[in-house]
């Protein structure tokens, strides 16, 4: 149970969703009989006149309540850069399959919202991760991810020759294709698919999943939320990258440094109360039951 002063919604539309405006033009006649203000962001904002509740490259303004995100989980992690440090609760809602982030469907959208109307909601809190990019002693790009930061290679074959450092404690040198460092919440995408564990969201955990490693006693790691790791380069191919939820990236060089810790910073899911995250992941992965 949470409690919400809820004046003003921001609504964040995924590209390529212009199937949502619909439901943009009935979430703003739901806000005008609620007495709430209705903000546009993206595809909506560019299409429905309305006023656009954050500046490329700025984070949220301090008057918006809640923010709904329109599309998939690919949307959200959008979202969850745009909301930044603000820690603004996000509802999401899927316009297919149940998401793992997107986990309202569309009919369940605006009992959603009368129940956060009346605290009648609770919030997942998902760690977030900083990563700093360090180049000659300087930090030379930073960001946040929700799932993951990548470092791998582009078109080349040549396996990737990395270390990595838990709080300054050298763990391993690695051959691989490359090196996953996820959050619980990215414990279900990329980093599972590299044969990661499934992480429950709510702890305090960093993932390491080494991508096709050399060795195969190279296995995936869990350390800490407080740990920093630390992944250095002592030779790079052409192509290496360091990728941040799969959308923002920046190409590496030799001898750089990629520091990766806990944000002081959470995002903040909106939960549906009828649904748990066992039932997503049997939804998701197609598990059976007894």
């Amino acid at each position: 149970m949470a409690s919400l002063n809820l004046k003003t919604i921001g609504v964040f539309v995924g590209p390529q969703k212009h199937e949502a405006l619909d439901v943009v033009r009935d979430l703003r006649e739901w806000c005008q009989k609620n007495g709430i203000e209705l903000r546009t962001v993206g595809l909506a904002a560019n299409q429905t006149g309305s006023a656009s509740f954050m500046e490329r490259g700025e984070e949220l303004p301090e008057d918006i309540d809640l923010v709904v995100v329109l599309g998939g989980d690919g949307t959200m992690l959008g979202a969850a850069r745009l909301v930044g440090s603000r820690q603004v609760p996000v509802l999401g809602v899927n316009f297919g399959w149940l998401g793992y982030l997107t986990e309202f469907t569309l009919n369940e959208l605006f009992q959603a919202l009368d129940a956060v109307r009346h605290g009648d909601f609770s919030v997942d809190r998902r760690i977030l991760l900083d990563v700093n990019l360090n180049r000659d002693g300087k930090i030379i790009a930073s960001n946040r991810a929700l799932n993951e930061a990548v470092v791998n290679k582009g078109t080349t074959v040549r396996m990737i020759e990395l270390e990595c450092y838990i709080d300054g404690l050298f763990v391993n040198g690695f051959r691989a294709d490359g090196m996953i460092v996820a959050t619980p919440t990215g414990s279900t995408a990329y980093s599972l698919s590299a044969g990661g564990p499934i992480v429950y969201p709510s702890m305090d955990a960093i993932i390491l999943t080494p991508i096709c490693p050399h060795m195969l006693s190279n296995r995936p790691v869990v350390v800490s939320g407080e740990s920093v790791v630390e992944i250095l380069f002592k030779s790079v191919t052409d192509g290496l990258t360091l990728t941040l939820d799969g959308q923002l990236g920046a190409a590496l060089m030799p001898d750089d440094r990629i520091l990766i810790m806990r944000s002081k910073t959470t995002f903040d899911l909106i939960r549906p109360t009828n649904r748990n995250y066992f039932e997503v992941l049997r939804t998701k992965l197609k598990w059976g039951s007894m």
